[in-house]
């Protein structure tokens, strides 16, 4: 299917590995022109993407990425936000300068982000799309990583916002990403075992690739998603299955 992407000019932010990654790859098959930014050179780049160095975080780096875009390609079509992560904290003893920065990456960064961005598609003809990549963590409990799932809450909150403000020219939508299968799985999940064990928890019986992933915020940015702003798209295999499900043991009939 044709997504109506071709010669898009679109930024992915953290598009070099995981998630992102898989975004990217996704846009580019779209016949998009892809920049990705990180912080650090990546040993490796998605083809066909372009990588430019930028902490998300910084205000002066962002509006210099986003001249940058422009002087590059004329003009930018899409942004997504999908830098973020976060270690695993006690919430009791985690210091409040950690669950801060945790809050700057995740929910302060991909709105600096966004305000940049819309300042150059607001100039544009055909204005633009924004694309937040969320995170199930922000729409049930956490633990582990409160501040994660509290900054992630906030992100699909200011997403209604911002399309109320930036439409009708631009629109701004996110998508809520379940468990995926990156390069570095095993470190929140563990061997294979552990793997099929958390899959297994997932209707859908398996954890994402970060293709169904970028496959969801490729809908949203197209022009097949022109009437859609305001709305958080699930990606998560149907969540997970009741805990009470697993817990009850109900009589066998006689």
């Amino acid at each position: 299917m044709d997504l109506g992407l071709r010669g898009a000019v679109a930024l992915v932010t953290g598009g070099v590995r995981g998630v992102g990654a898989g975004i990217s790859r996704v846009l580019v098959d779209a016949g998009a022109t892809v920049l990705a930014c990180g912080r650090h050179d990546p040993p490796a780049l998605p083809d066909g993407v372009e990588f430019v160095r930028c902490d998300v975080r910084d205000e002066q780096q962002v509006y210099a990425l986003l001249a940058d875009v422009v002087d590059r390609h004329g003009r930018l079509d899409v942004l997504v936000n999908n830098a973020g992560g976060a270690p695993r904290s006690d919430a009791a003893t985690a210091s409040p300068r950690l669950h801060a920065k945790i809050v700057e990456l995740n929910l302060l960064a991909p709105f600096l982000v966004a305000q940049a961005a819309n300042a150059v598609m607001q100039g544009q003809e055909r204005g633009g799309a924004i694309v937040m990549v969320s995170s199930v963590s922000g729409h049930r409990p956490s633990p582990g990583t409160a501040a994660y799932g509290a900054a992630k809450a906030g992100l699909d909150n200011l997403v209604g916002s911002l399309a109320v403000e930036w439409a009708p020219r631009v629109r701004v939508n996110s998508v809520v990403a379940g468990m995926v299968r990156t390069e570095q799985a095993h470190l929140h999940y563990g061997d294979e075992a552990g793997i099929a064990a958390v899959a297994a928890t997932v209707p859908l019986g398996r954890l994402a690739a970060p293709e169904d992933i970028g496959a969801c915020v490729a809908f949203l940015a197209s022009p097949l998603a022109s009437y859609v702003t305001g709305a958080t798209l699930l990606a998560h295999g149907g969540g997970e299955v009741p805990a009470f499900l697993a817990a009850a043991r109900p009589k066998e009939s006689p």
